[in-house]
């Protein structure tokens, strides 16, 4: 071997932190695809979503995962048993808050505390949005609570404002180990998920209150022919009257969303698509253990 051959390095990185703090938008900054779905609205990642980056002599694996909530039904345990579970197999932890934040999920915070053998870095985001002193301020404050962290990093991940540094700052912190994955994954999501996702996407920005929460979005069909894409999808909610504001008036609404989705989905996949959407009824899905497990969430 070359002596001037640097070793390969491979790992997981497990990006956690609470909902709306900027996870997704941090994953696909660092890894240079949009692979997470990005709204203004809490809770809207409920799955682990793995993002792969590749060099010649690395590879990190990232998982965006839900943001840290207090559960208060089935959906919300299977989505905090992500979060555990990629901190489990975590060879490196970002920890990412905000500015405006204090951390009051004190579980997470006392067990990464207790994590002396996994590197954490902690990133404040969104410091485009505060000046100088309120950023040192927040910087402080994290170092006080998090003391075992290797490092806190101001960072705006919108603005690709400091992912440079993390991504050294990882690389550096990886065991020497081969690739997990060939070198040319993006993901290890199937091209369903992603469908799925960015219909979902669109129902959170075009819908308000609880309506977004109680959708879980299924592809029964994904097939793909030489020149077009034809996807037929599900829209799941909980109630009859949930599903009258879905479709709207003359279908106007079901219309729109499906209309952003696909074309969403046409940027992603490079490729002509016709979508088609339905709604059905799945009452109280979110707490049912069987439609949880359908859903793939268990």
């Amino acid at each position: 071997m070359n002596p001037e051959t640097k070793p390969h390095r491979a790992g997981f990185v497990s990006i956690i932190g609470k909902p709306n703090v900027g996870k997704s938008t941090l994953m696909n900054a660092l890894v240079g695809e949009r692979l997470s779905i990005v709204t203004s609205k809490a809770q809207t990642t409920r799955h682990r979503i793995l993002g792969i980056l590749n060099g010649v002599d690395f590879q990190l694996i990232y998982s965006d995962t839900p943001g840290i909530i207090q559960p208060k039904y089935e959906l919300h345990n299977a989505m905090m048993s992500f979060v555990y579970s990629s901190l489990e197999d975590a060879d490196v932890v970002l920890f990412v808050t905000d500015i405006y934040e204090k951390h009051d999920e004190e579980p997470v915070v006392e067990r990464l505390r207790k994590m002396v053998d996994t590197p954490i870095i902690l990133l404040v985001n969104k410091i485009d949005q505060a000046d100088q002193a309120e950023v040192e301020a927040k910087l402080a404050y994290w170092k006080e609570q998090l003391p075992n962290a290797a490092e806190v990093l101001p960072i705006s991940a919108l603005n690709a404002f400091g992912t440079e540094g993390v991504l050294q700052l990882v690389l550096e912190r990886l065991p020497i180990h081969p690739e997990y994955y060939p070198k040319d994954e993006l993901t290890d999501k199937p091209e369903r998920f992603f469908a799925a996702e960015m219909v979902r996407e669109k129902i959170f920005k075009l819908y308000k209150k609880e309506i977004p929460y109680s959708c879980e979005v299924v592809i029964e069909e994904f097939k793909e022919e030489e020149t077009i894409i034809r996807i037929r999808g599900i829209i799941y909610v909980e109630r009859s009257s949930q599903k009258g504001i879905i479709i709207g008036a003359g279908g106007e609404a079901l219309k729109k969303v499906g209309t952003w989705a696909r074309e969403e989905m046409e940027k992603f996949f490079q490729k002509k698509v016709f979508l088609e959407l339905h709604v059905k009824v799945n009452e109280n899905w979110r707490t049912d253990p069987k439609a949880l497990s359908r859903f793939g969430y268990q």
